[in-house]
């Protein structure tokens, strides 16, 4: 395995580096520290590069490019000679522009065996170029064309990706017993190490300071940072080690709004802290926020991080209204009486990134074509799809032919969203997944008529939103492009058709049946 960490090049312009001491974002650092990790111990052979000319040293450009045969980089005019020297190429963003400048059109030949780590999520609309640039969702990130789950998140929020995630650490029980004994009922710690996020936040936390000692770790120079209110204690950067015990003593990890979506509060949840963070109402998107602007994703972002909001949730994460300081000082109020045991989502630990990512290179295979589904000349003598007992959701039946898939079909739940209502939030709805592996299975008309949709008639065509049912006009809709299969995106037109999953408490990349 290839590991090529593309932002912390020198010809990305590595912005990241310098502000690692400096209060900077770690979330990415932390991310591929355990990816590495999580390689290695699971057995494989890995060749790290963090330049260019590392790169050139592992021989992939060198392979890919025939400089060897006096081919300038970048025409890709040459053919190959023996396979490529890896069977899988993880990088992100950054390296894969450095990759197709440099190898040119031998990179198409071999995308099947990059995985692009992506903390925010790019979605099938945002990826396919031509349609991207046709529909207006052309962004500087995304148009590669790769299979969607090929891109690999942070976080579970964007299910046409992969989830890799990374590892928060485990306490053991003594510890936990530790903790607990040791909490301090009125001390809260603040996220947000760089000065700016604290800009306008006095409000709250005046009304904060009434119930709570605070603990601010903003970077500084020389001089207290202006933004931070005088009441804080503020301990400057702090180590990780001494960050870890000012969270062991602390009752409340309180947000500011950003950083979104970062290690921190799974770090702090896991070390006993109540996470208190902000609903953002209306949602942060591309559409109004220009954090997420030039992003290839039109997630609609309801708080400062919303995994802990939807699959942690209370006691450990209470999410309000910052701007109404009733609620605010209730809440805070409501926090001093509760108490918490330290809790890590399993699909936060090391077990849990483990098993996931091995099941990623054990099963995901985009090199491979897919078999042609529905075969060549085949009819269902009945419906490939029935009813769950007691239940109106339907599975693929266990009578019906039997498809290679990963995941497997016995793990597909068929749902109609409602019109305005994207897969994600139907999916979401019914306790399940959006599985996009799963939707060429349902890209049939026999799904509309499991689902009692009546179509006047049955057109293929090229939109993300399909396969889905336009009541107004009884249309079905069936996807024509494979790339585009998109659980993300939403018309009020359109009931969409959604391949939904179960899946494995604590680890939602993963079936039931996934292992």
């Amino acid at each position: 395995i290839l590991v090529h960490v593309g932002f912390l090049t020198e010809e990305s312009g590595d912005v990241f580096s310098p502000k690692v001491l400096k209060g900077g974002p770690l979330g990415e650092m932390v991310q591929w520290a355990d990816i590495l990790t999580a390689l290695h111990v699971l057995g494989h052979n890995l060749k790290i590069s963090f330049s260019l000319k590392e790169l050139h040293g592992l021989r992939l450009i060198r392979h890919l490019t025939c400089r060897f045969l006096g081919v300038p980089p970048g025409r890709g005019s040459c053919p190959l000679t023996g396979p490529l020297p890896f069977d899988l190429i993880y990088t992100d963003y950054h390296g894969l522009q450095q990759m197709k400048q440099h190898m040119g059109l031998s990179l198409r030949k071999h995308k099947c065996h990059i995985r692009v780590i992506d903390t925010f999520g790019t979605e099938p609309a945002y990826n396919h170029e031509e349609y991207a640039i046709l529909h207006g969702y052309r962004t500087n990130w995304g148009y590669w064309n790769l299979h969607g789950q090929q891109y690999m998140t942070m976080f579970p929020h964007t299910p046409d990706n992969s989830f890799m995630g990374f590892v928060a650490e485990e306490l053991n029980e003594t510890e936990k017993q530790n903790i607990q004994w040791n909490k301090v009922n009125n001390m809260a710690v603040v996220y947000g190490k760089e000065a700016s996020m604290w800009k306008g936040k006095e409000k709250f936390l005046a009304i904060l300071h009434r119930y709570m000692e605070i603990h601010g770790t903003v970077y500084y120079e020389t001089q207290r940072p202006p933004e931070v209110p005088a009441f804080v204690k503020n301990h400057g950067l702090l180590p990780q080690q001494e960050l870890q015990q000012l969270l062991r003593k602390a009752k409340l990890f309180i947000g500011l709004g950003f950083p979104y979506e970062g290690p921190a509060p799974l770090e702090a949840i896991a070390n006993g802290c109540i996470f208190l963070q902000p609903k953002f109402n209306p949602p942060h998107s591309s559409l109004n926020h220009d954090f997420f602007r030039g992003k290839p994703t039109s997630r609609k972002v309801s708080s400062q991080h919303p995994y802990a909001e939807q699959y942690i949730g209370r006691p450990h994460v209470i999410t309000i209204d910052f701007n109404n300081s009733e609620e605010f000082e209730a809440t805070i109020r409501e926090i001093m009486r509760i108490n918490v045991e330290p809790f890590l989502p399993y699909e936060y630990t090391c077990e849990g990134m483990l098993e996931r990512v091995h099941a990623y290179i054990q099963n995901q295979d985009f090199c491979s074509p897919e078999a042609p589904f529905p075969p060549v000349n085949s009819s269902w003598l009945s419906s490939p799809f029935v009813l769950l007992p007691n239940s109106s959701i339907l599975t693929w039946a266990s009578n019906a032919s039997s498809y290679t898939s990963w995941p497997p079909l016995s793990a597909l739940r068929l749902l109609a969203s409602l019109e305005g209502e994207s897969c994600v939030e139907a999916c979401q709805g019914a306790e399940l997944i959006c599985e996009p592996a799963l939707y060429r299975f349902i890209n049939i008309k026999e799904a509309f008529s499991a689902l009692e949709l009546q179509c006047d008639g049955v057109e293929s065509q090229v939109n993300h939103l399909l396969p889905a049912f336009s009541a107004e006009h009884a249309e079905c809709g069936l996807q024509q492009d494979p790339l585009l299969f998109s659980c993300a995106g939403s018309s009020a037109k359109y009931q969409r058709l959604c391949p939904c999953r179960d899946y494995r408490v604590g680890q939602v990349a993963l079936c039931r049946d996934c292992l």
